[in-house]
């Protein structure tokens, strides 16, 4: 494809929201005008996972196009090797002007890299001690220089150095929040790059916490939904993990403006919290406005290929969860819209499985790139335009254990340490299939099997239901092979029921 003829590319991830936050996807009560348009331009995947629903690897995945054991990232604060290029790496041709912009979290925040190295727009400043070189610490993060000089002062410190805390930037005026700020960054790229080709990349923080923002007044709690499964707790069948996340969220479960810890115990509680989340949501969408508005007056809508999609999702109060770390729908499934303006006839909606793994190989097909032979996943774009016909397969999603987002240095609630710890170290390896099977295998042995399409909101485990020996080792037999061709090693024993374990009628 000659240069001048190739698409710019806008790729828009948000960071912890789960899918049902959108009009397309069913909700009537969040005001995302901005992204419901979009909806109606793109291809809607409604069932859209990741490859592990926490920060670190999903985003590993989302830029370099490889499963997290692959691409060494399985666990939060790791950075992504030098050697794991990223798509902006792998770009071939094109004189693309690449650029990232917002919350990286692979590797120093501040210190431009992995292909964006001409322009590069950070705004987090607390991974200095997990990822920065003492020469490097020193360094400001983009929005650290613009809040300096609008006059506010670092509230914190990290590894010795000044910065601005994520609640002291969540507390400010709109037009000095986060998603204000990238915003504007990226409509003066767009404007000085529309003559050429780019290659955007921007990450909104939002709507991971803190779970408050400008947007907090936006909807009142008594008007918010509870999930269908709020009631749906972990029972003592369910994974030891989970139950230790319930209690936790219960006593521990949020923090206020003012940075005072909130109990999750009532309904109203959690309709609260749910609350200030839907506005963080709102607020991406408002900036997320500006930024189509601005490819509007440049003449580059027709020219832009859009995607849509977050880094996980978010519990929110299903099963009385928060946050993210577990293999529930919630924490698995995000929104996924792609936009590809020359598309005319491509479909609306598509309803069996796709994972994230696929998106770098498709970007690059859409640009007529050369496919890298490394990567893991399949381009869609054949599909898309109607010259293949979908080949409707399972997907697979990890869990590496050792996160840091998991609290056991304080009370263990109750929960026998020593089972807790090896739990919480432990791996898990799920598949879904296109009939709507899952299965979760985990190195503790706390199995789990569900038919989404009869229980869409997990509360019936049919792991250790005879009639479903089949079903089991059917999907432990997709498990292994997926692990042999992608070289995973995790011994996640699902084979039991064929070596004779004693199943339940």
């Amino acid at each position: 494809m000659p240069a001048r003829t190739r698409p710019n590319v806008l790729f828009i991830f948000t960071d912890e929201q789960r899918q049902d936050t959108l009009k397309v996807y069913g909700n009537r009560k969040i005001k995302t005008p901005n992204l419901d348009r979009l909806a109606q331009e793109s291809v809607v995947f409604t069932q859209a996972y990741v490859t592990q629903p926490v920060c670190t690897p999903a985003r590993a995945t989302i830029l370099s196009g490889l499963y997290p054991h692959t691409n060494g990232c399985i666990e939060n604060n790791v950075p992504l090797k030098k050697e794991v290029p990223t798509i902006a790496e792998m770009m071939e041709g094109g004189d693309y002007v690449k650029g990232y912009f917002g919350k990286w979290h692979l590797g120093d925040e501040e210190i431009p890299q992995h292909g964006f190295e001409e322009h590069w727009i950070s705004i987090e400043e607390m991974y200095k001690r997990y990822y920065t070189r003492e020469e490097y610490k020193a360094a400001k993060a983009s929005y650290h220089i613009f809040l300096k000089r609008h006059g506010f002062k670092p509230d914190a410190e990290n590894s010795g150095y000044p910065v601005f805390s994520r609640h002291f930037a969540a507390r400010l005026p709109e037009e000095y929040c986060k998603p204000a700020f990238l915003a504007g960054e990226v409509c003066r790229f767009i404007r000085e790059n529309r003559e050429g080709n780019f290659l955007i990349y921007l990450n909104f923080l939002e709507p991971h916490m803190p779970f408050f923002g400008p947007y907090d007044g936006m909807y009142k709690p008594e008007d918010v939904d509870l999930p269908p499964n709020f009631n749906a707790l972990p029972d003592p069948s369910s994974p030891i993990r989970y139950r230790y996340m319930a209690e936790y969220f219960r006593r521990h479960g949020w923090s206020d403006r003012e940075g005072k810890h909130g109990t999750l115990e009532s309904e109203w509680e959690w309709r609260y919290l749910i609350s200030r989340y839907w506005g963080l949501v709102s607020l991406v969408d408002s900036h997320v406005g500006r930024i189509l508005k601005t490819l509007t007056e440049c003449g580059l809508e027709e020219n832009t290929v859009i995607v849509y999609t977050s880094d996980h999702g978010d519990m929110m109060g299903s099963h009385r969860l928060a946050g993210k770390m577990v293999m529930y729908e919630e924490a698995v499934k995000v929104p996924l819209l792609i936009k590809i303006p020359w598309l005319k006839n491509q479909p609306r909606l598509l309803e069996h499985p796709v994972s994230q793994i696929d998106l770098v190989p498709t970007i690059l097909d859409l640009l007529g790139m050369p496919l890298p032979t490394h990567l893991q996943g399949t381009s869609w774009y054949p599909c898309l335009k109607g010259d293949r016909e979908w080949e409707k397969k399972p997907i697979f999603i990890e869990w590496n254990g050792r996160d840091g987002d998991l609290w056991l240095d304080g009370p263990t609630y109750g929960f026998p340490e020593k089972e807790l710890r090896k739990a919480t170290g432990a791996r898990i390896r799920t598949v879904i299939t296109p009939d709507g099977w899952k299965l979760n295998l985990s190195e503790t042995g706390e199995h789990e099997l569900y038919h989404l399409k009869k229980d869409p909101c997990e509360t019936q485990n049919l792991y250790h239901r005879r009639e479903y020996r089949e079903t089991i080792q059917r999907l432990s037999a997709y498990i292994k092979g997926w692990q042999e061709q992608t070289g995973d090693e995790a011994h996640v024993a699902g084979d039991e029921l064929a070596e004779g374990e004693e199943v339940r009628g």
